[in-house]
């Protein structure tokens, strides 16, 4: 733990009060990232789909540029990209710039280069955000006396009060990566309509954009992001 240290968002500039360090939450997300890949490794199910991983890291590799761009201090991170098998995994992108993303989920949204590269972003823009080391940072508050980063990520796995306190914030997060990562997209030479088609999708996979957001829910309602998307493809490109 180290003295609260104030920090901006790159693009939005929204505050944040960061408790942890980002070394030490860096190095958490890193071992779970670490674990997580071995366990996909030895069950077979880790960049099975050559063709598929060869498309993730050639769009990553704009992205990485232009969220390096954005925050400097992303260049000396070591990037990873690997492509999980199995219906569990979407896409996430953990401190530290650890990209894992599920086969499955491209293939049933079958997403061209375009709204892969708006996916891709979306989880960057979480990293260069710091969203994790804020997200935990601020749980911990939840408890007295304050306890160390790896009990509050514990903690935030299966306490339920914490998680429906920490909502709000998830949600926040969530609409902010989804500005930031049209942005990552745009400057990654991307089209405004490759960004348009990805929400439609993930509305149309879900079984329509609902206007409702559940409590507990860490997304904003489908039809606010489209909405927002739209929003974001007329301030882009004019």
């Amino acid at each position: 733990m180290c003295i609260p240290v104030l920090a901006q968002v790159p693009d939005s500039g929204r505050w944040q009060e960061l408790r942890f360090g980002a070394d030490e939450v860096g190095e958490r997300m890193e071992d779970r990232y670490i674990e997580q890949v071995v366990d996909l490794a030895a069950a077979g199910r880790l960049d099975a789909d050559r063709a598929l991983l060869h498309r993730l890291r050639y769009v990553s590799t704009e992205l990485i540029a232009a969220a390096v761009e954005l925050k400097p201090e992303a260049a000396s991170w070591h990037w990873e990209v690997h492509l999980a098998s199995g219906p569990e995994i979407d896409a996430v992108c953990l401190a530290g710039g650890k990209l894992l993303v599920g086969a499955e989920f491209v293939r049933r949204l079958a997403l061209d280069d375009g709204e892969l590269a708006v996916l891709l972003a979306h989880e960057v823009a979480h990293a260069i955000a710091e969203h994790s080391r804020e997200f935990l940072s601020e749980a911990q508050l939840a408890y007295r006396p304050l306890v160390p980063v790896d009990v509050v990520m514990e903690r935030l796995d299966s306490d339920l009060p914490l998680q429906l306190r920490m909502a709000g914030l998830a949600r926040t997060q969530e609409r902010e990566a989804d500005q930031l990562g049209m942005v990552l997209a745009h400057r990654a030479g991307w089209p405004v309509s490759a960004m348009l088609s990805l929400y439609r999708k993930l509305a149309d996979a879900d079984g329509g954009a609902s206007v409702s957001e559940p409590l507990i829910a860490s997304h904003p309602s489908h039809a606010a992001r489209i909405s927002m998307s739209r929003g974001m493809a007329r301030l882009l490109e004019p």
